[in-house]
């Protein structure tokens, strides 16, 4: 059955997982500060209002896909009095802290939340191949999960506010503890002589293969592009948000603190927009050497 869904935020997750809700028959109706990002996806069938809180009185549903937690309050915020709004899905990595606050502001108005923060990158929101990771209460992710299923596969944590968000801070840890390791061990072989493509063959067929060493590394790393779509900014924040809530759970997190590190370090030597993989540029350079090198055109 066609919905009506408000959707908060088409950058380039966002764009992906409302085109993915267009091509299933719902009307979308979109806000985003960017009025190119807007243009882009109203080209596409939906439907732009002027506000968060504009969206939130078109439909009883909204989405929002944003960066920081604290945009996610806000967001919250702006549309917590809208007549009529049902449900409220936070699709970012906002953390269990923020999920349990906007929950609070919500329940108060009479609006369910669900956080369901999603795994797969821009490749995996355009194709609906995300995972979805989703917590609130059993009735609000029901009423939601056909929504969701366009965008992925949907898997429900439990019923407390922020589950969710906590396996996702636990999953883009683990995500940016493998980039690190494997650029350690890649400019080891490469320091030494080996051919970066064959070990990471080898790699791939033994024990060692993870996420970074089977598509970040082969595909964004060797032809110097440093171009996999994730910033290495949404990183930091992300790994910080994980070690703030270990740090409150009373979990020590010794190997996630010197990951924190190195994205803050290479967050200071490659600046506010690098790519996640430019990680790499910074283990490179303390280790005098390469992996890669660019394609030839």
């Amino acid at each position: 059955m066609a919905e009506k869904i408000g959707f908060i935020g088409v950058g380039r997750m966002g764009t992906g997982m409302v085109s993915r809700l267009l091509a299933a028959g719902h009307q979308v109706i979109v806000h985003d500060p960017d009025p190119r990002a807007v243009a882009a996806i109203v080209a596409k069938g939906a439907i732009a209002a002027a506000s968060a809180a504009e969206v939130a009185t078109s439909a009883p549903i909204v989405m929002a896909s944003v960066p920081t937690p604290a945009v996610a309050k806000a967001t919250a915020e702006a549309i917590a009095a809208a007549p009529g709004l049902e449900v409220f899905v936070d699709l970012s990595t906002s953390g269990p802290a923020a999920a349990q606050s906007i929950d609070k502001l919500l329940a108060a108005k009479g609006v369910a939340a669900v956080d369901a923060p999603v795994s797969g990158g821009v490749t995996g929101a355009a194709n609906g191949k995300l995972a979805i990771m989703v917590s609130g209460a059993a009735a609000a992710v029901e009423r939601v999960r056909p929504l969701l299923a366009e965008m992925g596969k949907v898997f429900v944590v439990g019923e407390r506010a922020g589950l969710g968000q906590t396996v996702k801070l636990a999953n883009n840890l683990m995500s940016a503890a493998s980039l690190a390791i494997a650029a350690e061990a890649m400019a080891m072989g490469a320091k030494a002589g080996v051919d970066p493509a064959i070990m990471l063959d080898i790699i791939n067929a033994s024990s060692g293969r993870n996420s970074a060493t089977q598509d970040k590394i082969p595909k964004h790393v060797l032809n110097r592009k440093f171009d996999f779509g994730f910033a290495n900014a949404l990183s930091f924040k992300d790994v910080r948000l994980c070690l703030d809530e270990a740090e409150a759970l009373g979990v020590p997190m010794v190997v996630g603190a010197a990951v924190r590190q190195m994205l803050s370090i290479t967050h200071q030597s490659c600046g506010p927009d690098a790519d996640c993989t430019e990680l790499v540029k910074v283990v490179e350079e303390w280790a005098g050497c390469q992996i890669g090198r660019a394609e030839e055109n």
